[in-house]
């Protein structure tokens, strides 16, 4: 494993968001690779897949200790560009090759490496499409920080496999096994749910960001979505920044029939989400969704509207600068006079930010919780 240290110790987060106290891997990472470590050695080319690696410590670390052909799934966009960065710098290049979560990823797998994600639902959707896939003989290795692990993520598991085990902590980390699948029902997702306050309904995948709900931040942005800016002026393009299941675009679409919508997200289960959530509403034709980095998918002053309800956490660290970057990006996209509408926890202070990059700032809607801002580019 000392190989595996060394690598680790080279690794970047880079094009992710960065910040001195985050790192590209952590305890969960070293533990898994060495529970597995001997397995990796003897296991043929092609039978390990890797799901949830953030920026490459896993995929890497199992390539260093003599994997090849190594199926990986991430869900973010910037854990893939990330991975393939660190691949090219470390000399490891040509390894791995990224996949949906899909046959592709996993037909015929023997020993998956899974990094648990931070809900239960994307913990679900996994096993289940583990246990659809991989070879019957599959062994699941999951690890995580102890501080966000639950008995619940075993009894998941247990959904799809019929052995689950747990091995002992180390360094605040945790190791779960799984093994001899089950056999499964009908795919458990995507799941739709609806709102009173929508004239649609909503999807959702497993790792969409606030499920298929009217999340509370969404809810009190729409509210204030009536009370224009300009009145008697309608924005013509309109941007979801971070779009999440879709309701935000697909909400500004059917307000502003004539408006060409663009809705971005960094998660493959958000885009997946939001393209059906637009179907159902009858507005895919009006409403371009792409799986981007921030705003790189709009050009230079092209949104009269930008409406951003944007995360708080990268990966499960709560951190306030993945918003920050958020706004940062929108004054580019922005046309002079083009609005910057935004909801956010209200402890968070993003007023002095967005009147700093964006210019001057009206509070529309203010909650227990949520504050709505709406910000004209100077």
């Amino acid at each position: 494993m000392e190989a595996v240290t060394a690598l680790f110790a080279q690794l970047s987060r880079a094009p992710d968001f960065d910040a001195p106290e985050l790192q590209a891997y952590d305890s969960a990472d070293e533990l898994m690779l060495d529970t597995v470590a001997d397995e990796l050695r003897g296991i043929d080319d092609g039978e390990l897949v890797v799901i949830g690696d953030r920026h490459g410590a896993l995929t890497l670390g199992a390539a260093s200790l003599g994997a090849r052909r190594i199926r990986v799934h991430q869900d973010p966009l910037l854990a893939e560009r990330a991975l393939t960065a660190n691949a090219e710098r470390l000399g490891l290049a040509g390894m791995h090759s990224s996949h949906p979560l899909d046959e592709s990823l996993l037909r015929d797998a023997r020993l998956v490496l899974l990094q648990l994600p931070r809900g239960l639902d994307a913990l679900d959707e996994i096993a289940w499409s583990i246990a659809r896939w991989a070879h019957p003989e599959v062994r699941v290795v999951a690890g995580g920080r102890v501080k966000h692990m639950t008995r619940a993520q075993n009894e998941v598991l247990g959904r799809s496999f019929g052995e689950v085990s747990a091995g002992l902590g180390w360094r605040k980390a945790r190791v779960l096994r799984a093994s001899a699948r089950r056999d499964i029902g009908p795919a458990p997702f995507p799941q739709w749910g609806s709102d009173a306050a929508l004239a649609f309904r909503v999807a959702a995948f497993g790792a969409t960001f606030g499920g298929a709900t009217l999340d509370h931040g969404s809810r009190l942005l729409l509210e204030g979505l009536g009370v224009p800016e300009r009145p008697g002026v309608k924005p013509a393009r309109i941007v979801d920044l971070g779009c999440g299941n879709g309701v935000l675009a697909v909400s500004a679409a059917l307000r502003w029939p004539d408006a060409e919508v663009i809705a971005t997200d960094q998660s493959a289960a958000a885009v997946a989400a939001a393209r059906l959530t637009a179907a159902e509403a009858g507005v895919a034709d009006r409403v371009a969704i792409h799986r981007a980095d921030a705003l790189e998918a709009v050009p230079d002053g092209w949104a009269d509207l930008i409406l951003l309800n944007p995360p708080f956490h990268t990966g499960a660290t709560v951190h306030a600068g993945v918003a920050h970057r958020l706004i940062r990006a929108c004054r580019r996209a922005l046309a002079p006079g083009g609005e910057l509408r935004l909801v956010f926890n209200s402890h968070l202070r993003y007023r002095p930010l967005v009147e700093r990059e964006i210019g001057p700032v009206r509070e529309v809607a203010r909650d227990r919780t949520f504050t709505v801002l709406s910000a004209m580019r100077r």
